[in-house]
C-alpha cells in the first residue's frame, strides 16, 4: 500500500518522543469509526486486545502497531482505542468529537485516538482523515470534555501542575510534561501522530483531544500556544498503572 509520509514538526525529547506522519489514502479504518464508539481497556475493557476488531494478528490494535518496538513494551498493558466523526454542536446536541472551525476540521472528518499504559509509563496515538490537507495542527490532551464552546476543553493536562495559569512557562509548558501530538497532514487531509511518556494520567484529569489551528510554540511566555481550539474528541483516557 503506497504511503506518503510527511517530516515531523517536533524532534524526539528525552521523556517525550513525538512521531509525526502523513496517513496514506489507501489507509481504511475500521468500521467503529463511523459509529464513534470507544473501546477502552482495564477492568471496563478486553483484558486481551487480540480479541478487538482493529486488533493486528499478533494482538497489537493496528493504531498502535508503529509502536510496539518500544521501550514501553515487554509487560502487561493495558489499551484504550476510541474513534469518532466530527460534527457541529448545535443546540442541546453535544457530539463527542466536535468542530469549532469547519474551514479547518469539516463535519464528516475522522478521529482516532490509542493509548497504550504499563507500569513504566504511556503511549498515545492520534489519527485524523479528512481534515485539510498539508496543514500543520497542534494538539494536545486537554482537562475537560469537548462542549459547545472552544475553551469548555478546559487547560492542556500537566503532570507537574504550573501554578500560574494559563501557563506559559516552557518548565511547565513542554512536550515531556503535557501531552503533544502535533501532526502535519498529507494531500488528502489525513495525518497521525504518537508519543511516549514516563509518567501516567491522574484519575479524571485528562478528558479530551484538542486540535489547534497550528504548531505549538515553545518560547517563553508563549510556550504550549497553538492558536485557536479549531475541534475537541471527548476521549476515555486509562489512569494511572494498575
Amino acid at each position: 500500500m503506497a504511503k506518503t509520509r510527511v517530516k515531523a514538526k517536533a524532534k524526539a525529547g528525552a521523556r517525550g518522543k513525538v512521531r509525526t506522519a502523513g496517513v496514506g489514502a489507501g489507509v481504511v479504518l475500521a468500521a467503529v469509526l463511523a459509529t464513534g464508539a470507544a473501546s477502552p481497556a482495564g477492568p471496563a475493557g478486553p483484558a486481551n486486545p487480540a480479541a478487538g476488531p482493529s486488533g493486528a494478528a499478533d494482538g497489537t490494535p493496528a493504531l498502535l502497531g508503529g509502536l510496539v518496538g518500544g521501550g514501553l513494551d515487554g509487560q502487561s498493558a493495558r489499551w484504550m482505542r476510541a474513534s469518532a466523526v466530527f460534527a457541529q454542536a448545535e443546540g442541546a446536541r453535544k457530539p463527542r468529537a466536535v468542530t469549532h472551525d469547519p474551514t479547518l476540521v469539516p463535519a464528516g472528518a475522522r478521529v482516532r485516538v490509542a493509548q497504550k499504559v504499563t507500569g513504566q509509563g504511556m503511549e498515545i496515538e492520534a489519527e485524523v482523515h479528512g481534515v485539510r490537507p498539508g496543514h500543520t495542527y497542534g494538539v494536545h490532551v486537554h482537562t475537560q470534555p469537548c462542549g459547545a464552546a472552544p475553551d469548555a476543553s478546559g487547560p492542556h493536562y500537566q503532570d507537574r501542575k504550573d501554578p500560574k495559569q494559563p501557563s506559559t512557562d516552557p518548565a511547565y509548558a513542554n512536550r515531556h510534561n503535557e501531552v503533544w501530538l502535533d501532526l502535519t497532514t498529507d494531500d488528502k487531509g489525513n495525518g497521525r501522530a504518537s508519543t511516549s511518556q514516563k509518567w501516567h494520567f491522574r484519575q479524571g484529569e485528562a478528558r479530551s483531544l484538542v486540535l489547534h489551528e497550528h504548531a505549538t510554540h515553545t518560547g517563553r511566555g508563549e510556550a504550549g500556544q497553538a492558536g485557536d481550539r479549531v475541534a475537541c474528541f471527548t476521549a476515555p483516557f486509562i489512569s494511572g498503572a494498575r
